[in-house]
């Protein structure tokens, strides 16, 4: 099985990566089959921009542009997708957002036809590991996580069909040792390719 990890921090020396090569190891652990992809936004200086080329194609009046269908194409390799990313103003970066965007088009992600949207990520298990700033009592106090998952979770994934496996809030200020965070990314890489009954499912820490 095949994994694709997508990073969203413009620093490769950044936790965020430490946290992303963690999962990693988790799901290409010894004696394991499986395989691993990185996908570094930053570093492939993807371009999250919606332009009108993404809106022509959008209306199927294009073709798609040519770095949205290599992305799509990392995904259509990939029998699970996994997204690591800081929390930014209590959402994912603007990079990731524009990936998702731009990569999770209309036909391609999802069918728009006449008002009736048909899902086409059913086969995609998606896992999301996000690295929180603020400490559990302010994501609590407000709801932020709860909007997070409403808003990405859902609105997102849900959309086009892909199941939300893990939904993952590492939170920083509250772990003593960073390294229990890191372990819980390695046990989150572990879990992506879970058989039967043994999904990954996560809650907030």
């Amino acid at each position: 099985m095949h994994a694709l990890i997508v990073v969203a921090h413009p620093k490769p020396g950044s936790f965020t990566h430490a946290l992303g090569r963690r999962v990693a190891q988790g799901i290409a652990e010894p004696n394991s089959l499986h395989t691993v992809e990185f996908a570094d936004l930053a570093a492939e200086q993807f371009d999250p921009r919606f332009t009108a080329g993404d809106v022509g194609a959008h209306l199927r009046q294009i073709p798609k542009p040519d770095d949205v269908a290599a992305e799509q194409a990392r995904i259509d390799r990939a029998d699970a997708l996994v997204l690591v990313y800081p929390v930014y103003w209590w959402s994912m970066p603007a990079l990731l957002k524009g990936w998702i965007e731009r990569v999770f088009a209309n036909g391609w992600a999802y069918d728009d036809a006449g008002g009736k949207v048909i899902k086409k990520l059913q086969r995609l298990p998606v896992h999301l590991v996000a690295s929180a700033g603020a400490d559990q009592r302010t994501y609590a106090r407000h709801g932020y996580f709860g909007a997070m998952k409403t808003q990405i979770d859902h609105g997102i994934f849900d959309y086009c069909g892909a199941r939300v496996v893990t939904s993952e809030l590492l939170i920083q200020p509250d772990a003593t040792d960073l390294n229990v965070l890191l372990d819980m990314a390695q046990r989150i890489g572990s879990g992506v390719f879970a058989g039967p009954g043994q999904d990954s499912v996560t809650k907030a820490a």
